[in-house]
């Protein structure tokens, strides 16, 4: 009897202890989730999952953005930051008028990354569209051969495969030759590079440092903070930047036919347009290393390409931002389409602006188009996205799904005029959680290649029929409401 009331005595302690427990970490969600569907997300999974809902959300939902854990300010000095900020706009403003027939009707979008995150809109610059590795790894392995003078990489995930290694070995002999090398991985997604691959690229001199050290993979509560990035930079003369990171899973040998085939994008870009490239790797090589990489005229002087002239800006953002650029750049965009919106995205769970503004543009005459995946990596996030189809396609937008592989480009052509091209999918841990980059391009021509891609893509895609969309059975109808109760944690 005793040993039997001994137990409810420490069962009702557990439960007072767990309900305190429970009503701190309710408020702390409250207080710190700056989104009001996380919040309630975060609120449902605290109190309907006892014990490993509030371990969730302390592994994944701590607002790091708020508590300003990435302190990455690359001016100190508040004068000279004032001038420079001065002279990006009166360029800007230049390059404005300057590229007033290429940009005309997007200024808005200019001025939005201008002003939001201090972009310039630069001019003469040369911009190639390369499509799936087999186009980006050969130019990429050429221009690294090339280098001088530096070679900065940031990559989220660089494997220690076939491409890995040649890269691996071009570093290396590059660092050997003199030229300065640094290289920032996401610890989570190169987390096969962990241990000899970094060590032979130190030991022959290249500065390699991981953009966050996860000493648990499986238990880091930074994962939802990850470097998502994808940057080449090469002697103030070449940059690189898109989707597709360095992995040979990226490339489609036309001999192996049984392999996925894996769909993406990525740019070139030569000229001024690898600036605030530039000014991100450096802030984030300041954060990662701990060291202070000091900008001059070595990093940050690009001439014009002759004969090339396109005008290129970048759109980026991450938990160091205040607001969240990359998504307000995607919003302004669909906006400001008069006709077309063409939209690819690996993973689609757009959240409620996103949808709104597909929704508004298509019911306002805009051809809306959106192509995702129809093999997708992950069911849970299928069915959020899923969830989000029928309102969409009530409006007219027309919805594909890819089936000749896996898409995983990030692109946007908006009236053949405007492309963005990059890392960021449309999804919450794109739009808050990660850290992400695009390039906007506005000239028609490498909007237009886009656009032809986009089409050819649509030969290899099954569109969706509203009414069949419709007669999907109520189990699986229901399964996607309760997936989109959790997509914005997805």
């Amino acid at each position: 009897m005793t040993y039997l009331l001994n137990s409810v005595d420490w069962l009702l302690l557990w439960n007072i202890v767990y309900f305190t427990v429970l009503v701190a970490v309710c408020l702390r969600i409250i207080y710190d989730t700056g989104s009001t569907s996380k919040t309630l997300a975060y609120l449902l999974l605290a109190i309907f999952v006892p014990v490993a809902g509030i371990l969730i959300y302390f592994s994944f939902g701590i607002n790091y953005k708020k508590r300003k854990i990435y302190t990455k300010k690359l001016i100190e000095d508040e004068i000279f930051l004032q001038e420079l900020e001065e002279r990006v706009h009166t360029y800007s403003e230049e390059m404005l008028v300057a590229h007033d027939g290429t940009v005309q009707g997007f200024q808005e979008l200019v001025k939005l990354l201008l002003n939001d995150g201090l972009s310039p809109l630069t001019g003469g610059n040369w911009v190639k569209l390369l499509v799936n590795g087999e186009e980006k790894f050969p130019e990429v392995l050429q221009a690294l051969s090339g280098a001088q003078h530096y070679i900065h990489l940031e990559y989220y995930i660089l494997e220690n495969d076939t491409i890995g290694n040649q890269i691996k070995d071009i570093l290396v002999q590059k660092a050997r030759a003199g030229v300065e090398v640094r290289f920032i991985y996401d610890d989570y997604g190169s987390r096969s590079i962990r241990g000899n691959y970094v060590k032979e690229l130190r030991a022959a001199g290249v500065e390699a440092f991981p953009f966050h050290k996860v000493h648990f993979l499986l238990l880091a509560n930074r994962l939802n903070y990850r470097n998502h990035r994808k940057i080449i930079l090469i002697d103030t003369k070449t940059a690189f930047v898109g989707g597709i990171n360095v992995a040979d899973r990226y490339i489609n040998p036309p001999t192996e036919t049984k392999r996925l085939y894996w769909r993406d994008t990525h740019l070139r870009i030569d000229g001024p347009g690898l600036y605030y490239l530039q000014y991100l790797f450096f802030c984030d090589w300041n954060f990662a290393s701990g060291k202070l990489l000091h900008p001059n005229r070595k990093y940050f002087v690009a001439k014009p390409v002759p004969n090339a002239n396109t005008p290129v800006q970048i759109a980026a953002s991450g938990p160091d931002s205040p607001m969240p650029t990359i998504l307000f750049s995607m919003l302004q965009g669909i906006y400001l389409a008069q006709e077309e919106v063409l939209i690819t995205s690996p993973y689609f769970i757009p959240g409620e602006s996103i949808l709104q503004a597909l929704t508004v543009a298509a019911l306002g005459g805009v051809q809306v188009k959106l192509l995702v995946p129809g093999i997708s990596d992950s069911a849970l996030v299928n069915a959020a996205a899923w969830s989000y189809y029928d309102d969409m396609l009530n409006a007219g937008v027309e919805i594909y799904l890819y089936q000749k592989g896996f898409i995983h480009s990030k692109t946007m052509v908006i009236d053949g005029a405007v492309s963005m091209v990059g890392t960021a999918n449309m999804d919450n841990r794109s739009f808050e959680l990660n850290f992400e980059v695009n390039a906007v391009v506005y000239e028609a021509a490498i909007a237009q290649q886009l656009r032809d891609l986009f089409y050819q893509d649509l030969r290899h895609a099954d569109k969706i029929d509203l009414e069949k969309w419709r007669q999907r059975s109520h189990v699986k109808q229901f399964f996607e409401k309760l997936a989109r109760l959790l997509s914005p944690l997805l």
